[in-house]
This record gives C-alpha cells, sequence and structure tokens, in this order.
C-alpha cells in the first residue's frame, strides 16, 4: 500500500515534467513555483506513517461499513454504493481537516512561511500549490475505493449498480472534497497551531455540510424560505449531483464557495 501510493507521487512528478507544452501553455513560471510547493505538501504527508494511516482507516472504514458492519449492501440485497455515498462525506469531514491542519500552522510555528515569503512566490502560488497538494492526498485516499465499484458488480445477479447515479457521486464526492479542503487551507491559514486549525475546519466543515440543511428542516420556518436555506448548505448540491444530473448551478456553487475560501486565506497571509 505505501509502495503503491510513493509510486503515484513519482509518476505525477514525471508526468509534470514530460509536458512542457501544457507548462508553457498556461503559465510556465506559475506552474512551476506551484508544483514545488504542491510537492512539499505531497512529501511532508506521506513522509511519516501517519498520512499512510489516516488514508488506510479512511478506505477500512468505509470497506467495512460496506461488507461487514449492519445494514451492509448484503443486507439490502441489491447492488448500490449508496450507503458508501452517504457515510464518505461524514468520513470526509474527520479526514479532511487532519490532512489540511499542518498546512501553515506548521510554517507559521516553524518560521519556515518567512522563507517562502523571500522566495519569487506569489501569495496565490503558495495556496494553490498547497491547496493542490492536499486535495491530491484526498484524491489518492479515494481512488482505491472504485474497486468497490467492481466488487459489487461482480457480486450482482441482475442488472448491476446504477453508473449514471455512481458517476454522479462520485462527481459530487469530489467537488465536496475540494470544497472541505478549501475551508481546510483557510482554517490553518489563521493560527500557527495545528490543533486548533483541525477544530476550526472540523466545525466549519460541518457548518456549511450540513448546518444550513438542519436549520432548513426546523419547523415554523416562512413556506419556501426553508427550501433557500438549504441551498446555501454543501449537502443539498451534493445530494443533487449524486443522483447522476450534473447541473451547471451546482458546479457554480462548488466553484464559488472554493474561490471564497481560498480568498480568505490569501487575505490573511496578506495580514502576515
Amino acid at each position: 500500500m505505501i509502495s503503491l501510493y510513493k509510486n503515484v507521487i513519482q509518476k505525477l512528478n514525471e508526468w509534470f515534467e514530460a509536458a512542457p507544452d501544457l507548462k508553457s501553455g498556461i503559465n510556465n513560471v506559475f506552474c512551476t513555483f506551484m508544483w514545488a510547493i504542491c510537492k512539499k505538501e505531497l512529501r511532508q504527508f506521506f513522509s511519516s506513517l501517519t498520512g499512510y494511516i489516516a488514508i488506510i482507516v479512511f478506505l477500512l472504514v468505509n470497506g467495512l461499513a460496506l461488507f461487514v458492519f449492519q445494514d451492509n449492501i448484503f443486507d439490502f440485497g441489491y447492488a448500490s454504493l449508496d450507503r458508501f455515498f452517504l457515510l464518505a462525506p461524514w468520513i470526509f469531514l474527520l479526514l479532511i481537516p487532519a490532512i489540511t491542519m499542518r498546512s501553515f500552522a506548521d510554517e507559521f510555528k516553524g518560521g519556515t512561511y518567512e522563507i517562502l515569503q523571500t522566495r519569487p512566490l506569489t501569495r496565490w502560488q503558495i495556496i494553490t500549490g498547497k491547496y493542490s497538494g492536499s486535495l491530491i492526498v484526498v484524491l489518492i485516499a479515494l481512488l482505491p475505493t472504485v474497486v468497490y465499484i467492481f466488487s459489487i458488480q461482480s457480486l450482482s445477479s441482475s442488472e448491476g449498480i446504477d453508473s449514471g447515479a455512481t458517476i454522479g457521486s462520485y462527481i459530487g464526492l469530489f467537488f465536496l472534497a475540494s470544497v472541505f479542503t478549501a475551508i481546510g487551507i483557510c482554517a490553518s491559514s489563521f493560527t500557527n497551531n495545528s490543533v486548533v486549525a483541525f477544530i476550526t475546519s472540523l466545525i466549519g466543515c460541518v457548518l456549511l455540510y450540513y448546518g444550513f440543511s438542519a436549520i432548513s428542516k426546523l419547523p415554523g420556518l416562512p413556506n419556501g424560505l426553508d427550501y433557500y436555506i438549504g441551498m446555501i448548505g454543501i449537502d443539498f448540491h451534493y445530494q443533487s449531483i449524486s443522483r447522476g444530473l450534473v447541473d451547471t448551478r451546482d458546479i457554480i456553487y462548488f466553484l464559488t464557495v472554493i474561490f471564497l475560501f481560498l480568498a480568505i486565506t490569501n487575505r490573511n497571509l496578506v495580514k502576515r
């Protein structure tokens, strides 16, 4: 498992170095420095067993929930990944803050952020590099779950799983992880304590994911207001995409929230 993740990081580095047309077409300098920060984040996360353990626990919990624990797919009697897509966001609430909590907090605590500032790097290069590195770690954790599709498909005696809904749910998980990562990076830019960053990120993710959905279900709200309150939360848009219908309004929502939290991160760095 560990050697697999190391090979993935190595392949990403080789791919970037072997793509001069892409680098020159986007922005050679920006991409080079951004990728340097991104690789630093990847090395930092996988430099100890903690990173590998976090990913293994994520896969283990999802696997047990799907195939072992009560109300697993064998109990339901039909091929579906619905339980995984319901559980994964709640596990992300713990996994992603753990991944992002050291992004800026450790830089501030160790005084290495001042060293970053002396290099030919813009704040946005630093932010996007750290954001990309953390998001890649989340995607590495999510990638092995594709095995669940083939496993359930092979066990199915009927038509198998709904491919459209499954693809839509994975797209929804990607955007969900992207938003949680942006929140985690933002939380880490407020403090030099990684534990505080973890707790702040966790609270922020919970509030944005479930908080507005919970408020919208309160009794006594004016007619129609509950719908618009629910629309502010992530869960509304995640559930929408998970149905298999990718709506541009949901995509715009996720991109807007991501940009908002990265912009707040940039503002925090300006104050440093």
